[in-house]
């Protein structure tokens, strides 16, 4: 992460709204404060700064890139499926050379992220409990690795029916 001071203020689950091109902007911003601040709250409760970045790199690529990047949905209203959409397919066909071990490691990021918000009181604990039980399943993320890095020909469609990516 970066030095900027600690950003103390509470969240609430309407600044994370985003309806149109200029709350982007805004939206990102807040998420790189909500991230520092759980880079923060991981090596508070335990986490060494090397196991802090690391799990709050992974939430990032999740939060930033695929939650409000890619899937346009409002980070502290998460819907069920998106956790197994990121891991399933989003993360597997952005990554040049997706492997099992970088993706649990992520899964470890995004399920301690939402555990964070969970104590922040900006996800319920239906939503954590959801969320939790999509991350843990390594098994099928890590078939769904193989069988793309197996796919040949024209396989891929087949291989993304599966889960895909939009509904």
């Amino acid at each position: 992460m970066n030095d900027k001071p600690y950003d103390d203020r509470e969240f609430e689950q309407v600044d994370f709204d985003c309806v149109g091109p200029d709350d982007e902007l805004r939206v990102d911003q807040l998420c790189q404060s909500l991230l520092e601040r759980f880079y923060r709250h991981l090596q508070i409760n335990g986490h060494t700064p090397q196991q802090a970045s690391d799990l709050a790199y992974s939430a990032d690529l999740y939060l930033r890139d695929y939650v409000v990047d890619f899937a346009r949905q409002v980070v502290v209203r998460p819907q069920p499926g998106i956790v197994r959409k990121f891991a399933a397919a989003w993360y597997i066909t952005h990554t040049l050379d997706p492997e099992s071990a970088v993706l649990e490691a992520h899964l470890r990021g995004v399920a301690e992220l939402y555990r964070f918000l969970h104590g922040m009181h900006l996800i319920s604990s239906d939503e954590l409990a959801f969320l939790l039980e999509e991350a843990s399943d390594v098994d099928y993320y890590r078939r769904r690795v193989e069988s793309f890095c197996a796919i040949q020909t024209d396989g891929y469609i087949i291989w993304a029916a599966e889960c895909p990516l939009s509904d």
